[in-house]
């Protein structure tokens, strides 16, 4: 297992999780329903939705199987598959200069991704005092793992009233 700690911008209120060399446009994924899922899906690239159009903590860990559940220590948790021929994935806000992104060796093929989201009722505005601090910032935990291509799902959704509950309830 390996595990990278990043602070992204998610300007547009995303972060792009995709191939090193993928041309995915995410543009027509981002229905309605994305939105409320918080995951617009492409072949190559996915979108991850977030609370805030500034800087966010996120964590990545590469594994070689699929994590167990935890999502009673997330607020939001949605997965999907990618798939991901340069064997590289690059993870970045959607605005952000590809060549810079972060990148992360993965074997070559379907990969499962799942995001993680936390601290969605403590985030702080960038008007507000201590949004700059970790513990007033949204935070996401990017979990990703060799599997064959799956539908994508919503393990748990955060609702606008902040009330957290697990899809399908």
């Amino acid at each position: 297992m390996t595990t990278t700690r990043l602070r992204l911008f998610a300007d547009y209120f995303q972060l792009h999780v995709m191939d090193e060399d993928a041309e995915d446009d995410l543009g027509e994924a981002w229905t309605q329903e994305a939105v409320s899922d918080g995951l617009a899906v492409s072949r190559q690239t996915l979108g991850i939705g977030t609370a805030v159009d500034m800087d966010v903590t996120v964590t990545v860990e590469l594994l070689g199987r699929p994590p167990g559940d935890d999502s009673d220590a997330f607020d939001h948790v949605v997965e999907a598959s990618i798939e991901v021929p340069t064997g590289r994935i690059a993870v970045l806000g959607c605005t952000d200069y590809l060549p810079d992104a972060a990148r992360f060796e993965v074997p070559e093929g379907f990969v499962r991704v799942r995001a993680s989201r936390t601290n969605l009722a403590n985030v702080r505005l960038s008007d507000e005092e201590g949004y700059d601090d970790p513990e007033g910032m949204e935070q996401v935990h990017l979990r990703i793992w060799p599997a064959p291509h799956s539908a994508p799902a919503v393990i748990k959704r955060w609702t606008a009233t902040g009330a957290a509950g697990r899809a399908g309830d």
